[in-house]
């Protein structure tokens, strides 16, 4: 005979499985199925005829403009170098045979370089805008020992909130009235996982994710598609990871694998091995938070010091 703790336990199970399934057929498809099996459905080239990438002259900026160019879109190229801005220009329009235009702009500065932008693109149909510039620390540190702290940190907001929403005011508007358009800001693994060490910049990151999560929603049924792309390590510049592995990719690696999640995740590490990573931080969470948080700051103390030595090593060898 069925008892009122068989019947409550069963319900548990029933609860249980279903909020798995909720978590994990997403996840897969997400990550694995979607991307591998059927890449993105989104046609690029017809939400207009130039894309716009921010930080386009290293890393995940530069492989966004290449692929893109090679789906055939004219590419504007924003930064801050203009030999580093032409010399990336070159290798597009020699590789892809797409028009290029370059803009030099410090997105740390004030509001006066987005009417530069805003004029220099003017009569250009921006369909696909790419908000990837951001800065970060030189090297993890505590809050209130960031060297050069005022400064650094209204630089760090200047150039990850404050770029985001102004390039979006400026470009949104023609997707709106042409009723398409595709937004992809680069937001980053550190916004939603334990980052001590990079308060600053992981909560600037955090910022863009929420951002793109609600524009997206307020925008979709004008027929824009916002992406929030979350990456984890990188070989680039910025992270100062100079060989790349299975984890720590190439930009142009995460750049591909990221595009075929374009329409069928808003909300995506872009490259599934960062997932897998976040996953086992997050489960980590799950048993013990706090032990989660003593090993990232550890992680991030260890990658200072290493820095530290490095940088004395060098002062060194320089006398």
């Amino acid at each position: 005979m069925v008892n009122a703790y068989d019947i409550f336990s069963g319900v548990c199970v029933f609860v249980v499985s279903v909020q798995l399934l909720r978590k994990v057929f997403p996840w897969i498809y997400e990550n694995l199925l979607g991307p591998k099996l059927f890449g993105s459905g989104v046609k690029l080239r017809e939400m207009g005829s130039w894309a716009l990438v921010t930080g386009a002259t290293d890393g995940i900026g530069k492989a966004y403009a290449k692929a893109l160019a090679k789906k055939g879109l004219n590419v504007v190229l924003v930064s801050r170098t203009l030999s580093k801005l032409e010399d990336v220009a070159k290798e597009i329009e020699s590789e892809s045979k797409v028009q290029t235009k370059v803009i030099t702009a410090d997105f740390t500065a004030g509001p006066e370089i987005y009417e530069s932008i805003a004029k220099q693109t003017s009569g250009l149909e921006i369909g696909v805008l790419v908000n990837n510039v951001g800065m970060s620390y030189s090297n993890p540190e505590r809050f209130l020992e960031i060297p050069d702290q005022e400064k650094v940190v209204a630089n760090l907001v200047t150039c990850n909130i404050f770029s985001v929403t102004r390039m979006c005011g400026l470009y949104l508007p023609g997707m709106v009235e042409r009723r398409k358009g595709v937004v992809i800001n680069i937001s980053s693994l550190s916004a939603v996982i334990p980052t001590p060490m990079l308060t600053i910049y992981a909560a600037s990151k955090a910022f863009v994710d929420k951002f793109s999560d609600d524009l997206g929603t307020e925008y979709a049924k004008h027929g824009i598609l916002v992406q929030s792309v979350l990456p984890g390590p990188v070989a680039t510049n910025m992270s100062k990871i100079r060989r790349s592995t299975w984890m720590a990719c190439s930009p142009k690696t995460f750049v591909s694998n990221a595009l075929n999640t374009l329409g069928t995740a808003s909300h995506t590490t872009g490259y599934y091995p960062h997932s897998l990573l976040q996953l086992g931080i997050d489960m980590l969470g799950l048993i013990s938070p706090t032990v989660s948080r003593k090993i990232t700051l550890k992680t991030m103390e260890n990658i200072r010091a290493r820095a530290v030595k490095r940088a004395a090593n060098k002062g060194e060898s320089s006398k």
